[in-house]
């Protein structure tokens, strides 16, 4: 069977998390500049080998001073690690347009296996005669997981910023010729 190429329409695609801050509120990031692959046999993306690669200067919280340390030492250490990658161990079918995504997702040096849920929006063709394949991705990360373990104790014992961060996405992809 013919494999399929599909890389990344960036214009109508984000990526975004959400960690909570003094446990009371939530706070919305994103990356600004990413890519993402995927290469499958099947119409419905089912055993799709998917690839993914954020650049971790381009994190964007709406706060440059926020931005600035997420990208420094405590964090992401963009400027000694200027990337975090995901690479597909398995994409399997749930449903009609739900699937699970496993594979490995490396922050800074560390690299651990996650689960992410997929909901497969189909395929359809643009004005312009490309095809094009949609997907929602939902997902939790443990922070120190990664050796992204700075925090802060408040006053009254809490923490600062929550060691879990929920990933969500919206990606549409291009079917290459």
């Amino acid at each position: 069977m013919a494999t399929t190429k599909w890389a990344l329409d960036p214009t109508h695609s984000e990526i975004h998390f959400k960690v909570k801050h003094l446990m009371i509120t939530t706070v919305t990031g994103s990356f600004n500049s990413f890519t993402a692959a995927a290469e499958t046999e099947t119409e419905d993306f089912s055993n799709a080998a998917i690839s993914f690669s954020a650049d971790t200067a381009s994190v964007d919280t709406g706060n440059e001073q926020r931005d600035g340390h997420l990208k420094g030492a405590d964090f992401f250490e963009a400027e000694k690690y200027p990337a975090l990658s995901f690479t597909s161990t398995g994409y399997s079918k749930k449903s009609n347009d739900e699937f699970t995504l496993t594979g490995d997702l490396t922050i800074k040096d560390v690299t651990k296996p996650i689960t992410m849920s997929v909901e497969f929006g189909g395929v359809a063709k643009d004005p312009w005669g490309n095809t094009k394949a949609g997907f929602t991705l939902s997902g939790k990360i443990n922070r120190k997981d990664f050796g992204l373990n700075w925090n802060a104790v408040t006053e009254a014992g809490g923490l600062l910023v929550s060691e879990d961060v929920k990933i969500s996405a919206e990606i549409q992809l291009v079917k290459q010729a």
